[in-house]
């Protein structure tokens, strides 16, 4: 630990020795900057006291003499044919005119123009020239107010200035609407107070940039101080990492080595293993030699089961189509018996409509024989009733002769459809009983089906235990027999209360497996439209 403290310490001392180096280095370069964009500012903003080089203006009266602005030059004289703007600014290039525009009246071009030079001092200057030009030559203001009556060919110009601009006429409409008045120490004025707010601008901007430089150092020493203690961090982990790579490369050698060692010895193993094959298998060909005898054995008896195999699929394939067979014969049957039953809910409703008809005749004869024996002399409206009451009543009667016939053939059609559902059913049975042998399941659930449990209960109350279950399979398939038999009638009709019910003698036999003896009859003869046998659904 006192190891690892130590250039921990040597670092943060290093990196403090740093800052401070760096700290006052980037202060005297803050202050150089700072000094360096002071004197550009100076180079670039020209001082208002001073002319600009390029202008040699004449001296002014008054630095309060004011003068149009943008700066623009007055030119009359010449000739009164116009001459278009790009042509006099050609003319005029030698003053550097920003533009040059011919003014115009509705005679026609009245040989005056407005020469534009701009808003800043060189532009000032260029005015001042073009003035100095024609003052030169004598062709300025002056001598064109001395020489305006006369008619002079020659051209004048000067700088435009307040009167100028008072002027009535096209040149003083133009200066008005496209210039102001300013005197030259308004303009020093105003550049000056840009000037001032440009440099507290920049000295603005100047403290702000060296504020964010400071904080830029300040992030900068911590940042290097952080990258500092990482670097050793990171050299102290990676010195771990190689001492731990080291330790794994050896760690696998060895696991490698014992691998090979391992490898060699199962393939040794292998190898003893293989002769050991070897020679077993050439017992096993010593022994296949003599065993062809038993081969050919059972060669011929996977023939004989491959022959029962099929002869057995082929009964399974009968014994599918005759299952299939019997139940489309049940299936049709069910529809029949669902036929006729729709067929007796209709005769019933026809039963109904027959004994509403039937009351219906009854009471138009009641009413015929009253009006027939009333008292008094019958007049035409009683005799057209009595006849009303006739028709209708015929036509009744033929209603109820129709629905007589209909219900007639109606009921033919049920017993006949009756028979033969009887007759199909015992045929079902038969070849059920020819196919099943004993209680053989042909794949489909059968009603009345006996419990072997009930027969056994009984069978045990009366004797021994294997004798019961020996008598109770017995009596089981018995009494199977006997439901399957459709000759068989075990019912007896009984009155109870006006009705109707189904009874089975008891025959001395256990009333426990004897109730289900009954349940099972009865739940058999109920699938038989009016009689009672056996039948599978």
């Amino acid at each position: 630990m006192a190891s690892g403290e130590a250039p921990d310490g040597r670092i943060r001392e290093a990196g403090g020795s740093r800052r401070s180096d760096r700290s006052s280095s980037d202060t005297l370069r803050r202050r150089h900057a700072a000094g360096a964009v002071t004197k550009r500012v100076k180079d670039e903003v020209p001082d208002p006291s001073e002319p600009p080089p390029a202008a040699a203006p004449r001296p002014v009266q008054s630095r309060e003499e004011q003068f149009v602005w943008p700066w623009m030059g007055v030119r009359r004289g010449g000739r009164q044919i116009g001459e278009s703007g790009n042509r006099l600014k050609e003319r005029l290039a030698a003053f550097c005119p920003h533009k040059v525009v011919p003014l115009w009246s509705h005679r026609g071009h009245t040989g005056n123009a407005i020469v534009e030079f701009g808003k800043d001092y060189a532009s000032l200057g260029h005015a001042f020239s073009f003035e100095n030009h024609f003052e030169a030559q004598g062709h300025g203001k002056r001598g064109w107010e001395a020489s305006r009556y006369r008619g002079a060919p020659e051209m004048f110009g000067w700088v435009a200035r307040a009167d100028d601009r008072r002027t009535p006429g096209l040149v003083g409409e133009y200066l008005q609407r496209n210039g102001d008045l300013k005197s030259v120490a308004e303009l020093e004025s105003e550049g000056t107070r840009k000037t001032d707010k440009l440099v507290a601008n920049l000295a603005g901007q100047i403290e702000v940039k060296a504020k964010h430089a400071q904080e830029l150092e300040s992030k900068y020493s911590e940042r290097t101080t952080s990258m500092d203690n990482v670097m050793e961090v990171k050299e102290l982990i990676l010195q771990r990492y190689n001492h731990e790579i080291h330790k794994m490369q050896q760690l696998a050698r060895r696991h490698s080595q014992r691998i090979i060692d391992e490898n060699q010895k199962v393939r040794s193993e292998l190898d003893s293993k293989m002769q050991v094959l070897e020679f077993k298998s050439k017992q096993v060909d010593e022994l296949a030699v003599r065993s062809e005898s038993d081969i050919r054995n059972l060669e011929k008896e996977k023939e004989k089961n491959m022959i029962k195999e099929k002869f057995l699929k082929m009964a399974t394939l009968e014994q599918q189509k005759a299952d299939e067979n019997v139940l489309r014969l049940v299936e049709k049957h069910k529809r029949e018996k669902e036929a006729a039953v729709d067929e007796i809910i209709k005769l019933e409703q026809k039963l109904d409509a027959r004994q509403k008809l039937e009351l219906k005749i009854r009471q138009l004869q009641g009413k015929l024989n009253v009006m027939k024996h009333m008292p008094g002399e019958e007049d035409f409206e009683s005799k057209r009733k009595i006849d009303q009451l006739s028709e209708e009543l015929q036509e009744k009667y033929d209603e109820i002769n129709e629905m007589e016939s209909l219900h007639g053939a109606l009921l033919m059609k049920e017993r006949m459809s009756n028979d033969e559902l009887q007759d199909a059913r015992k045929k079902l049975i038969d070849g059920l009983l020819d196919i099943t042998t004993g209680r053989a399941n042909i794949g489909i659930k059968r009603m009345g089906d006996l419990d072997l449990k009930s027969f056994t209960i009984a069978c045990k109350r009366k004797m021994a235990k294997e004798d019961a279950e020996v008598t109770a399979s017995i009596l089981c398939s018995k009494w199977e027999d006997e439901i399957r038999n459709p000759e068989w009638h075990p019912f007896k009709v009984v009155m109870d209360g006006g009705k109707a019910k189904g009874g089975m003698p008891n025959n001395g036999y256990a009333p426990f497996w004897i109730g289900a003896v009954r349940r099972k009859s009865q739940k058999m003869g109920k699938s038989a439209a009016g009689v009672n046998h056996g039948i599978f659904p």
